[in-house]
């Protein structure tokens, strides 16, 4: 005869087994999870007299290209994903929007589904910008404003696009003159203008001012910057972007001349492998804006 606490046994036995098969059969799509955090944007340098995308070279986990002086330049962005994205530029530590040194709260450039861009100088207006121009480094735009803590350094601080929370339509008057053709609700306007524009995302936030940083005896001195060259067309648009609180990808590219490189040990045999690296602190940044300074 079967008492109920030998019923209750029996089942939490059958359930035990049941909860043990569940987590067997789970393990494995653990085990074969894929990398969480993979690459939302390409990053490329281009010399625009040729075309060519330069070649990187990687050493003691950074990337390195090897730029010309006098030769024009474009930063290429790829977009990986099939949602959009916004991308803060960063070139020797300076907004290459607004001019600011560099904070991931900024100004960037909005990135369609699987869309390209080459960006080809510092934006001087939503018509023009000033080329992207390999120069001497005390005549590049950083030390030209003050700056030059950080001239040798590309970077890219790449948000996703915040989804918002669904709120059911308004029910009654409100959306019964929608439907006759009234004025239509931010959120519709707000896709209207995105539809017209692969653009500029206006200023998020202040950004952060700090004071140079010397660059210490020990690391090279760099032996190109980015100079602020002549003006050219190079149309753009504002459009609305949500981002999330953090960037879901953060990357730099360092550069040099030729021979900058060899002097930094730089072996151009060595293809590019990308790594995580945290440059030391007297290493170049491309985004300098941590903190809030103290006023002067």
């Amino acid at each position: 005869m079967t008492t109920p606490s030998n019923a209750i046994a029996t089942a939490m036995a059958s359930f035990a087994r049941f909860l043990l098969l569940a987590l067997a059969m789970t393990a494995p799509a653990h085990a074969h999870r894929p990398d969480p955090s993979p690459a939302l944007v390409e990053l490329e340098i281009v010399d625009r007299d040729s075309g060519r995308r330069l070649q990187s070279w990687h050493h003691q986990g950074q990337a390195w290209v090897a730029g010309e002086p006098g030769r024009p330049y474009a930063i290429g962005l790829r977009n990986l994903t099939g949602s959009r994205v916004l991308v803060v530029l960063s070139v020797d530590g300076l907004n290459a929007i607004d001019g600011r040194s560099a904070a991931f709260g900024q100004a960037g450039y909005v990135l369609g589904p699987w869309q390209a861009l080459e960006v080809t100088g510092w934006r001087k207006s939503l018509g023009t910008v000033a080329r992207f121009v390999f120069d001497d480094p005390a005549r590049s735009y950083a030390a030209r404003t003050g700056r030059p803590a950080n001239i040798g350094v590309i970077g890219i601080a790449v948000f996703r696009e915040h989804a918002p929370a669904y709120l059911p339509p308004p029910i009654g008057i409100g959306s019964a003159r929608q439907a006759h053709g009234s004025e239509p609700s931010p959120g519709r306007q707000a896709r209207a203008i995105q539809r017209t524009t692969d653009g500029v995302h206006g200023p998020h936030r202040a950004g952060v001012h700090p004071e140079a940083r010397a660059i210490a005896s020990g690391a090279p001195a760099p032996g190109l910057g980015t100079g602020h060259g002549a003006v050219e067309g190079s149309r753009a648009y504002y459009t609305g972007f949500e981002r999330e609180a953090v960037p879901s990808q953060v990357s730099e590219v360092r550069y040099d001349t030729r021979a900058g490189l060899l002097a930094r040990g730089v072996r151009m045999p060595t293809l590019h492998r990308p790594g995580r690296h945290r440059p030391p602190l007297d290493e170049p940044r491309p985004f300098p804006g941590e903190f809030v300074p103290d006023p002067r």
